[in-house]
């Protein structure tokens, strides 16, 4: 760990980001007359839907329950693709497990408040909308104080600080943990995060434990969304080219045969209750929820587009990706590397490159954690450079407003007309 005179500023940092976070989730309080806020609706209502037919109806099959909460709470968007009719009349859920799983313990504070306050404990009143939406702001703090573990790790506070900065303030990342937190990234972000400090404890101080719970978060993410599994790349790749405890990686695994064995018991551990209920509802432990990808032919728009594009609305994503070539000296080059460019890849070949209604690309959101430890490397190599370390607040506070700014008039359905960049480049 490298040592700072600025000591616990990276905590600082911490402290700011969370708050902001609330604020702009208090701000964001109210969408809807019937149960104040209306949460876990259109995607949403995918990942969700597991918890109210599971713990309150009995029916996740049949879900002859749900037209009556549709028409009260009007949270399927007008189209019910949340689930796939079978060919036996019943349903399948479309959205995978694994955010539900994570949403369960505030789905359960939802329905005790409902009780307690007279609310109606149908799943879907006001109750259970704050209990997801302030649960996706718990998971997110998690992740940040894991996130800020893996970066001081490698890098100095001030360093560790300003990248925490960028990285949640300049980002589309606030945006679907304060606004639309009921959706998956806020859910997965924090697995991201964890995954990386297993990964270090792992190759710091092996131990099968450590392994498997490495193995468990990756399968629950899995669950969580499916392209996820590329994360696996990230403890297989990590510190690959150098030797730890006299080993190289091969050698260890080799001579450690437990720490594999363990890495992937956990993976299926992680895995089993998404392949459970598949067998329940379709018969089948594997089945095809329909997703389809062009890897052959990607929708480059999705970087560079005005309608979505990452590097167009949030331009600190350029940073992220310069930093790919100041991470030679590093551990977790090939690993992060490899993982990103494979993840970018996967996200621009998906049919639906619009991703739904979205503020730039939010399907890389969760995965920011891995990316950070690249921006890290560019604040790091800039901060060195007097001529530059100017850049870093000024780019900085500008890329906060125009993000602040770009947010505030999505939310209002107008972000393709009146976005600064929108303007200069169409």
């Amino acid at each position: 760990m490298i040592s700072s005179p600025l000591k616990s500023i990276s905590l600082v940092a911490v402290f700011v980001i969370t708050s902001i976070f609330v604020a702009q989730r208090f701000r964001y309080s109210h969408n809807n007359e019937v149960n104040g806020y209306n949460a876990t609706s259109w995607d949403a209502l995918g990942y969700y839907m597991y918890l109210p037919a599971t713990f309150i109806y009995d029916d996740v099959k049949e879900l002859k329950w749900f037209g009556k909460i549709d028409s009260t709470y009007h949270v399927s968007g007008g189209w019910f693709y949340q689930a796939m009719p079978l060919e036996n009349g019943q349903f399948t859920f479309k959205y995978l497990s694994g955010v539900a799983i994570m949403e369960s313990p505030f789905f359960a504070l939802g329905h005790l408040s409902a009780k307690i306050t007279g609310a109606p404990q149908d799943g879907f009143s006001a109750p259970y909308q704050y209990a997801i939406m302030f649960g996706a702001l718990f998971w997110f703090f998690v992740g940040l104080f894991f996130l800020r573990k893996v970066l001081f790790h490698y890098f100095s506070e001030q360093i560790t600080a300003i990248t925490l900065l960028l990285l949640c303030l300049c980002s589309n990342l606030i945006q679907y943990v304060s606004v639309d937190g009921a959706m998956s990234h806020a859910y997965i972000f924090p697995l991201y995060s964890l995954i990386l400090w297993l990964t270090i404890r792992w190759h710091n101080s092996p131990r099968w434990n450590t392994a498997l719970l490495l193995g468990l978060l990756s399968g629950l993410a899995v669950i969580s969304r499916p392209t996820e599994l590329i994360l696996i790349f990230i403890p297989i790749l990590w510190m690959w080219d150098k030797e730890k405890h006299g080993l190289t990686k091969f050698q260890f695994l080799k001579k450690n045969p437990l720490h594999l064995i363990a890495v992937i018991g956990g993976g299926i551990i992680g895995i089993l209750p998404q392949l459970l209920y598949w067998k329940y509802s379709t018969g089948s432990f594997v089945f095809d929820v329909g997703s389809k990808w062009f890897f052959l032919n990607p929708w480059w728009r999705v970087l560079f587009g005005h309608e979505k594009g990452w590097f167009f609305y949030t331009p600190i994503a350029l940073a992220m990706v310069a930093g790919f070539f100041f991470m030679k000296k590093y551990p977790f080059r090939k690993a992060v590397l490899t993982f990103c460019l494979l993840n970018i890849w996967i996200i621009i070949s998906w049919s639906d490159w619009k991703y739904g209604a979205s503020y730039s690309t939010r399907a890389l959101t969760q995965s920011y954690p891995v990316f950070a430890l690249a921006l890290a490397c560019m604040v790091d190599k800039t901060m060195g450079l007097d001529r530059l370390k100017w850049s870093i607040p000024v780019l900085g506070i500008a890329l906060i407003v125009l993000n602040f700014y770009q947010m505030e008039i999505y939310n209002q359905g107008v972000l393709e007309n009146f976005s600064p960049l929108w303007r200069i480049f169409h």
